[in-house]
């Protein structure tokens, strides 16, 4: 595996560090190709129920290599490439059964903010800054901020964001929606390993299917992801998950999943 990100695990929790702190973790495509592999290794691995990502140094990832873009701009396919390839691996994370949660350090700038915004859940230490940088270099996003974020947080503020290329403190980020949690710097990654690990104990189909349920709900009329819920729920109230859950219920014990 590529030196660009650091794969360990603990426990059912898969975890992935950025490994650029030199260059504030930045984008390059080796390391989106890098996270998109080890994702898919964890999705393979029965052994990993939940993905903790983090970042080693100061800050957890200012955007893009923007060294990198600047030795093909003169290419659109080039161009495309690099684009598809971090629309890729974005999307992995957002599309995987598996829960990811993100642990935010520092600066989460332009494709920084656009890796935050395809986590599920995101704990952020007291040092966490969050902003689309792209405006200020006059570039738009393209890794997939122009659609996320407005879905999470609404046009009117997605776009002050992206148009003011401003930085939102944490606490504003967390009334804002952008993070779940917000902890000391120091308990950043024990409090966040500590919730996947809660994560990892749940049926693995049952938050799979959560996930499915809800993306796939966004961008559903009402009636449609109710339907598409129906569709999902029957076949799951028959599951060996929830003959364990009952099971569990009824003998007063937690569930041990396997399924």
């Amino acid at each position: 595996m590529s030196s660009v990100i650091e794969i360990s695990q603990q426990g059912a929790v898969g975890i992935i560090t950025l490994n650029r702190p030199e260059q504030f973790n930045c984008l390059s495509m080796a390391l989106h190709e890098a996270l998109y592999e080890a994702m898919d290794q964890f999705e393979i691995d029965s052994s990993v129920r939940a993905v903790l990502i983090t970042a080693n140094g100061k800050n957890f990832c200012t955007g893009a290599d923007l060294e990198e873009v600047s030795g093909f701009r003169d290419s659109d396919a080039d161009i495309r490439a690099f684009l598809e390839t971090g629309l890729d691996s974005l999307r992995k994370l957002e599309t995987s059964p598996l829960p990811v949660v993100i642990a935010q350090q520092g600066l989460a700038l332009a494709g920084g903010l656009e890796l935050v915004l395809a986590g599920d859940v995101v704990f952020a230490g007291k040092s966490a800054q969050l902003g689309d940088q792209h405006a200020h270099f006059g570039l738009i996003p393209g890794w997939g901020g122009s659609q996320r974020l407005p879905r999470l947080i609404g046009r009117r503020r997605a776009l002050e964001l992206m148009l003011s290329a401003r930085w939102l403190k944490v606490e504003e980020a967390l009334d804002f929606g952008l993070v779940n949690y917000v902890v000391e710097d120091e308990l950043l990654f024990d409090s966040a390993l500590a919730y996947c690990q809660k994560l990892s104990q749940r049926s693995p189909a049952g938050l799979g299917l959560m996930k499915q349920l809800t993306d796939r709900g966004l961008d559903m009329p009402l009636e449609q992801g109710l339907a598409l819920e129906l569709d999902l729920a029957t076949p799951a109230l028959r599951s060996e998950a929830v003959s364990e859950g009952l099971k569990a219920f009824t003998e007063k014990r937690s569930p041990k999943f396997t399924s």
